[in-house]
Order: structure tokens, then sequence, then C-alpha cells
């Protein structure tokens, strides 16, 4: 396995463009095995480490789903990747369903009138926290020279949709008021979010494309989740294990990674939406929004292996086709929740340094 370092500078240098029908997806390849369809041994290595075992199991359960225990194996100890220059602080805002905890992030090197980062964990809707994006946050912030600002939303199935959604753009409107207190421009705000999070950044974004609001500059979705339907059937792309390519050696470890999304997204929507039909609702399911007019630059990030990658495409291209522009990554040998690995996985901090490009080109 290649030193960390190493693999840092081949994910910065060494790039290729494919075609996926008619989408532009630039490949960020293995670096050290650039074959198709393998694993990169980082991966490979935490799925064969024996699970982590809790001191006692969470018993809460909703409608016979364990959320306790679930919640307990979501996240990662990921580590401080930064010089120690960013400074944090803890702030609590009013927000339409009540108080919202914010997380801010400022960079030594933050200079008055810089951008902003609106940044939403993921965590499926019901889980998940702001403290497992925190190393991520500060890298980039460190990296833009800028502000990050981490929402601690309501959580699923105690608070369900579309609180979480209320809270988050209640911190993206909080942060484009409060711009002069924060060092930032108000013209240079972002929304970035992994998974779920990607799916609140997308439709912070529609919802202030539709409102007219001009807050939202620049959006950075990590393998969102942009369709609350179910995987097979589903009107608005295609799921097929097919789309996967596996190398023969890696293909059992393989198939899990792709999969593992595609089996447990049905508890997901169950906890966070309350009835059939929000489904439809393009702050629910942003796939399904009529048009993506208007919306701003956009990057797209997923991994090889993982559930969500092909409807991530689709909502690639449509924004593409609409005029937006867009740009889609795909970092092979990986799998979802790549970017919790900081200071592990190199690929997460390429995501962040791509990030952070965007953010100082504002």
């Amino acid at each position: 396995m290649a030193d960390y370092r190493t693999c840092l500078q081949h994910l910065e240098e060494n790039t290729r463009l494919i075609d996926v029908a008619g989408l532009p997806v630039t490949i960020k390849p293995v670096p050290d095995e650039d074959l198709p369809g393998a694993v990169d041994p980082r991966v490979r290595a935490v799925r064969t480490q024996p699970p982590s075992q809790v001191s006692e199991v969470d018993p809460y359960t909703y409608n016979g789903i364990p959320i306790g225990a679930m919640r307990q194996k979501m996240g990662w100890a990921n580590a401080d990747i930064t010089a120690g220059d960013v400074r944090t602080q803890c702030r609590t805002i009013d927000g339409k369903n009540g108080p919202i905890g914010l997380f801010i992030y400022t960079a030594s090197k933050a200079k008055p009138g810089c951008p902003c980062l609106v940044f939403i964990h993921g965590g499926g809707f019901f889980g998940g926290s702001c403290k497992t994006v925190e190393n991520p946050c500060k890298a980039i912030a460190e990296k833009a020279e800028c502000v990050v600002v981490s929402v601690d939303y309501r959580l699923a199935p105690e608070h369900p949709y579309p609180q979480g959604f209320e809270d988050c753009f209640d911190a993206v409107t909080w942060v484009y008021n409060h711009a002069r207190e924060l060092g930032i421009d108000p013209h240079k705000i972002g929304v970035a979010g992994d998974s779920a999070g990607g799916n609140l950044s997308a439709v912070c974004t529609l919802k202030d494309r539709n409102l007219g609001s001009g807050m939202i500059h620049y959006q950075a979705l990590i393998y969102p989740t942009v369709d609350r339907g179910p995987f097979d059937g589903n009107p608005y792309y295609d799921w097929t294990l097919d789309a996967f390519t596996f190398r023969p050696e890696d293909e059992q470890m393989a198939r899990q990674c792709a999969l593992g999304i595609y089996g447990v997204d049905a508890n997901s929507t169950a906890l966070y939406l309350t009835s059939p039909g929000q489904v439809d609702d393009p702050y629910a399911s942003p796939l399904r929004a009529e048009d993506f007019k208007g919306l701003p630059k956009s990057l797209i990030v997923v991994a090889e292996f993982d559930s969500l990658r092909l409807q991530c495409e689709a909502y690639a291209r449509r924004l593409m086709d609409d005029g937006v522009e867009v740009r889609m990554l795909r970092y092979n040998g990986m799998d979802h929740a790549f970017i919790d690995k900081c200071g592990l996985y190199p690929q997460a901090e390429d995501c962040y340094r791509e990030i952070a490009q965007d953010l100082k080109s504002l």
C-alpha cells in the first residue's frame, strides 16, 4: 500500500475523463492499483477489520426499527489533518422549529470577505452528527482560507420531514443575514453535505432558487441521496448492478459496497417521511424537481462502489441538461461514507481540496 502523501499527490495529478451516457465524469483512480473494478486497499483493510463493539447497545426502537443501535454504528473516529489554526465557535440560533446548534470553523488565514460553506452532515436523516464531520469541516476551512458552518439539525423520526430541511435552510438564512459578523462575503456562500446531508444541501439550493433569495452561490453534493423512492423500478433512473464493474479478486467485497445503501434505504425513508406522497415532493426528492434552471455552480462527488452512484449521475445529467455548470467526480475503489475517513483515506482529503478550490474561485 502506497504511503498517504504519495497517494494524495497521485489523486491530484492523475485523473481521466469518461463519458457516462452523455455525462462527463472525472475519474480519480485508485492510487495504488489503477485496475478496473478494484477495491481500494484502504477500504479493503477497513472492511476486513472486526466490527467495533459498544459497551451497551442502545435499545431505542421505532416501529420495530432499531434506531439506537443504527445510530451507534454511524460515524468514524477520524483525525484532525489541519495545522491546528482553525478557530471553533459554538452558537445557538433561533429557527422555525426552535433552537438550532451551529459549529463555526474559521481558518486563521481567512480574510474579511472570504467565502463561507454551510456544511450539513449525513446519517440517513435519522443519525450522524456534527462531531463526525468536524475534522472534514476544519480541513475545508483551512484549505479554502474561509469559514465553514456545520448545522446540528433535527433528526427523524423524532423530527420528521420537513423539520430537518427547515433547520438547514434557516441556518443558511442566518449565515447570509450575519455575513458581516462572520467576516464573510454574502455573495460567496455555498452549501455542502454528504449522503442525507447532500440531499439537504440540494433542496436548500432548490428552495433558494425558487424563492429568488439569492443566498447560495455554490453547492457540493457528496454522494447525495436525491430520490427517496425505491431503487428498483424507479422512473427517474435505472438501478442495476450491471452498471458496476467488479474485479474478480474483489467481487464479493465490491458487491457488498455497491449494495450497502440499497439494503437499508427503505428504513431511512420510512423514518424520515410521514406519508407515501412525500416521496414526490422535490424538497424530499430533488431529482423529481420540474427543472433546475438557475441553480449555481455544482460539484457532485460519488464513490465507485456506492448504491447512490447511479441516482447521483442522473441528477448531474439533469442539471447539465438545464444549463447548470456541474462537475462530476468519481473516486474509484471507494465506498459510501468515505469522506468520514479523514486522515486515513487520501481520497477524503483530496475531496476537501476539490471543494476548497471551488470556494476560492467564487
